[in-house]
């Protein structure tokens, strides 16, 4: 490679790193130890803390170290190192939001990509357990002394959750005119809605029973 070609790589890896819009750009204040999201994933809700951490990896510009549509380069290649520096502390991270013994389970992962695409295939893949673990909590769920606008948020909880592991079917049709998504989503709403109304008409059953 001529002195020209070289002084030119170095120079496009430096910009690449010291440019707030490039992937490979660390922030000053940016540190292996930083927490990204203040709760640590402990095997539940994987769908909200997997939202979580996307919506932090974004604001830092690094998902593509997790999604892998940032490949780690080859050896001889000008931002080598530039990778590796971010893909670390792209780990550190991760194992910083999980907690430790799921955190020691992916230790020896090499990349953040390798990490993610784990944590996805364990927990990220809708299950029977999972489907009766969330429907039971929805049915147990009572208001209690909550008002009823904390009530409502603790059930859209449950449903959120419900939704990020048992999602509406989306119509793939080219120009579908069906609106099949759009009718099974107003379905959905209004049998949420039935049961809100309902859980509210229980608790006031019992309220009235106990008194």
């Amino acid at each position: 490679m001529s002195t020209q070609s070289t002084e030119n790589s170095a120079n496009s890896t430096q910009n690449s790193q010291n440019n707030p819009s490039s992937p490979y750009y660390i922030h000053p204040s940016d540190n292996p130890g930083m927490k990204l999201i203040s709760i640590q994933f402990n095997g539940s809700c994987y769908g909200d803390w997997k939202r979580s951490m996307l919506i932090s990896l974004s604001a830092k510009n690094k998902i593509g170290f997790v999604n892998g549509t940032i490949p780690k380069p080859s050896s001889t290649d000008s931002l080598f190192n530039a990778w590796e520096r971010c893909n670390n502390m792209l780990i550190s991270w991760l194992l910083g939001a999980l907690d430790q013994n799921i955190a020691r389970s992916v230790l020896y992962f090499g990349t953040a990509s390798e990490i993610w695409n784990n944590l996805e295939e364990r927990y990220g893949q809708s299950s029977g357990t999972q489907l009766f673990s969330l429907k039971q909590s929805l049915n147990d769920l009572k208001q209690g002394q909550d008002s009823i606008s904390a009530f409502y948020t603790k059930l859209k909880m449950l449903w959120d959750q419900l939704d990020s592991i048992d999602p509406i079917p989306i119509c793939e049709c080219t120009n579908c005119t069906c609106l099949i998504t759009r009718k099974l989503l107003k379905s959905q709403q209004d049998r949420r809605l039935i049961e809100f109304m309902m859980s509210l008409m229980k608790d006031m059953k019992l309220s009235e029973e106990v008194s």
